[in-house]
């Protein structure tokens, strides 16, 4: 497995309100209905339901994020449903203060030949996704 840990991003509020905003996917879905077109865009094409997070991945289709691990107040884990190689998204949470840091990685089972060609755009996935998870996090 590779994987392409996000940036950190510190967001306001106690590690263990950060983490319950974070594991009620299905919340997120309202906020982004009502973004302005223009933020929607950077996002992508995402939805959320209240266990996972739906992208659509041209030309794979839409991949499934399922939460399959909660630990309180520190770990969520998803793994893909539809993907063509195995892979899951973790999100660390930890204090700092009285703030939270949140770091997003990214497992991948890809063979060792083809990371050259998509180890790039697998990175910027994850720093993606530590970006909307900044944009949700601190509205």
């Amino acid at each position: 497995m590779s994987k392409y840990r996000g940036k950190a991003v510190v967001v306001n509020g106690n590690v263990e309100d950060v983490f319950s905003k974070i594991a009620n996917l299905g919340a997120y879905q309202q906020y982004v209905d009502s973004m302005p077109a223009d933020i929607k865009a950077k996002l992508g094409d995402v939805r959320f339901t209240d266990d996972s997070i739906v992208l659509n991945a041209n030309p794979v289709g839409e991949i499934v994020l399922k939460q399959t691990r909660l630990e309180s107040p520190s770990l969520i884990e998803m793994q893909a449903q539809n993907s063509p190689v195995p892979m899951a998204l973790s999100i660390v949470t930890s204090p700092v203060g009285d703030s939270t840091e949140v770091v997003p990685s990214i497992d991948v089972e890809i063979p060792a030949m083809l990371r050259p060609l998509v180890g790039g755009k697998l990175q910027e996935a994850a720093d993606k996704m530590s970006e909307i998870l900044g944009m949700l996090l601190n509205r």
